[in-house]
């Protein structure tokens, strides 16, 4: 029994809105419905400072879901309705917060050693994960680039978006609309420049905030990366969310990661969040593959000129000084900027020009790392020999 939009709404009527007033669909509270799979996703529109006190509409509204007949699951999330919209005024105080519980350390949840063993994506030959221990240093304009520089060296390449609540990769590539799926059951990837993309971009519109907690975020990323028809890929481009959360061991523990390549700006505040970063990948016993210094210097657009705004070398220096590759310098000039807000990243937009050159060194670079550690794998694995 196929599952409709429309009978998702008729169940969600019998859910009662915020102070038991109306009932959501109703009060206009359900987003777009998204059903694949016999799968329900949609989130619950709440205001932002009563996320924690409606946690149990959102859960009533899962539950009533998941009974339908013919559904076999329910991803519900709750976003922050935008400032202005009238429900904030409306809103009493929110009740005290409870103490959250302690997390656990991140060697706990994803062991150092467990990379063989994990199952692959089928057809999917290497997975690389692209991160940084902070915001703002410019990761996924650097996996975005990177990866279409592996597919301008001839590799047939995919990105995953990985960053669950600023999902950057739909506007990067200038990709809009909503995948499709195949027979109902998994999802046809969006595709741009050759490469194919994934991201929950194209399940929730740009401006709408996300209210995930933990294991969401996680099943959400299991699906995209497993129920996805990525076909032959030579390399999958995981775009990491900042930090050291719930995303990062996910990915470490969901899948074999190739490895892991690190983005931070010369200047030593970003330096520590990105040792943070390589510490992490370490603990879980994945592979760096190097560091990329982005921002690296200022090019002046009249007069060419540089200025050396957050400092010039610090990830150099701290490649060497951990041991680690260094991948390249990556410059901030007004081109790269323009050209990501438009949607036409700088390797397609002027695939000559000097930071279009840069990325792609910094891609064969990440792939000659991937082979050499591929190889000494290989070399490694038991011969059987039969007599």
């Amino acid at each position: 029994m196929s599952v409709t939009t429309e009978a998702v709404l008729e169940t969600l009527r019998t859910i009662k809105g915020p102070d038991f007033e109306g009932d959501i669909v109703s009060l206009g509270l359900v987003s777009d419905i998204f059903i694949a799979n016999s799968k329900v996703f949609f989130s619950v529109t709440v205001p932002a400072d009563r996320a924690q006190a409606l946690e149990p509409l959102r859960a009533a509204a899962e539950r009533a879901v998941k009974a339908m007949p013919g559904v076999e699951g329910a991803v519900v999330a709750l976003t922050a309705e935008k400032k202005g919209g009238g429900m904030e005024a409306a809103a009493p105080p929110p009740p005290p917060r409870p103490a959250a519980p302690p997390r656990p350390a991140p060697a706990q949840a994803a062991p150092a050693g467990k990379q063989r063993g994990k199952a692959g994506v089928p057809g999917v030959e290497a997975i690389i994960a692209v991160a940084s221990g902070k915001g703002g240093v410019g990761k996924s304009t650097t996996a975005v680039n990177l990866a279409l520089g592996l597919a301008a060296n001839g590799l047939k390449v995919g990105i995953l978006d990985a960053d669950i609540y600023g999902p950057s990769m739909p506007r990067l590539l200038g990709i809009s609309g909503r995948p499709q799926t195949v027979d109902g059951k998994i999802l046809k990837p969006m595709e741009n420049y050759g490469v194919k993309v994934m991201s929950m971009g194209f399940l929730v519109d740009e401006e709408t905030p996300m209210i995930w907690r933990g294991p969401m975020v996680m099943s959400a990323l299991t699906q995209m990366l497993r129920e996805v028809e990525w076909g032959a890929l030579d390399v999958l481009v995981v775009d990491m969310p900042p930090g050291t959360g719930d995303a990062q061991l996910t990915m470490a523990q969901a899948v074999p990661l190739a490895g892991a390549v690190i983005v931070s700006t010369p200047q030593d505040l970003a330096l520590i969040d990105a040792r943070k970063g390589l510490n992490m990948f370490h603990k879980v016993d994945v592979p760096l593959l190097g560091i990329v210094e982005n921002m690296s210097y200022f090019l002046a657009p009249d007069t060419g000129k540089r200025y050396d705004i957050f400092g010039h070398g610090g990830a150099r220096r701290e490649a060497e000084r951990l041991g680690v590759p260094f991948l390249g310098e990556v410059p901030l000039t007004m081109d790269v900027r323009e050209s990501s807000d438009a949607g036409t990243p700088v390797v397609v937009s002027d695939p000559q020009g000097a930071q279009a050159t840069v990325y792609r060194d910094i891609a064969g670079k990440v792939w000659e790392q991937v082979k050499a550690a591929s190889a000494a794998s290989a070399a490694a694995a038991p011969a059987i020999v039969f007599e």
